[in-house]
């Protein structure tokens, strides 16, 4: 009676096509994974593109307020801080007080060659 019940262990014969169904089962999952896998790859390249973008929206957004706080820091010293209105005032009109020494750096101007035409 013991060698009816657990006898598991498998013949000679039987060891062959038990790793041929094995390696095809494995073919079959991997040739239906694949088209799946592929189906996927335009989506991730979207993905990533948007991503892209939305971390360049993210720069321009913090871009904008840095703009805006200058902008704000501007309009403040101009309503209420005359000594930095006369400095800009003289800025404008080219003029100066009595000695007092101008040091202007005017940024370069642009190479009109190497200017493109924007669209």
């Amino acid at each position: 009676m013991s060698h009816l019940v657990g006898d598991f262990r498998s013949r000679p014969s039987d060891g062959i096509w038990h790793s041929l169904n094995k390696f095809v089962l494995t073919l079959i999952v991997v040739a239906t994974a694949v088209p799946i896998g592929y189906s996927f790859l335009p989506e991730v390249s979207k993905r990533k593109a948007q991503l892209a973008q939305i971390e360049a929206l993210k720069d321009r957004v913090e871009e904008q307020r840095m703009e805006l706080a200058r902008n704000n820091l501007e309009e403040t010293l101009l309503k209420n801080d005359p000594e930095y209105q006369s400095i800009i005032a003289r800025d404008k009109l080219n003029l100066m007080k009595e000695g007092e020494v101008i040091y202007r750096i005017d940024p370069p101007k642009p190479d009109p060659s190497k200017l493109k035409r924007q669209q």
